[in-house]
């Protein structure tokens, strides 16, 4: 058996995660269909004046990998544009909810995980 690699990016590309946002992950990704594809400065401004709460979320995260990008791999600001957005399931908060007649009902409250990786063009 051969161990999985992690995240192979190359050299024009760039990376940012985040592990744990509080929200479910098709919200998350009808946010993050609006900028795929995009110029990283104009997803930032489409993020800014969208009205979802997430959107905050997903401007800090392409903040960081417009950071990641400049700063660690030396790339050009201005022709960058967003290569991918993964949006994953991450863990689920279980709790209890008292119902009638002594049941319980399940609530669960679950968390998302987001990639942005940017590309020079």
């Amino acid at each position: 058996m051969t161990k999985k690699k992690g995240n192979i990016i190359e050299s024009n590309q760039a990376i940012a995660k985040v592990k744990a946002i509080r929200v479910g992950h098709r919200k998350l990704n009808l946010v993050a269909a609006l900028i795929r594809n995009m110029k990283a400065d104009k997803a930032v401004e489409q993020l800014n004046f969208t009205r979802k709460k997430v959107a905050k979320d997903i401007k800090t995260c392409l903040n960081a990998a417009i950071s990641n990008a400049e700063n660690n791999y030396n790339l050009d600001i201005d022709r960058l544009y967003i290569a991918s957005v993964l949006v994953g399931k991450a863990l689920v908060m279980k709790r209890m909810m008292p119902r009638a007649k002594g049941r319980g009902c399940r609530i669960l409250k679950r968390f998302s995980r987001l990639t942005i990786i940017l590309e020079e063009r």
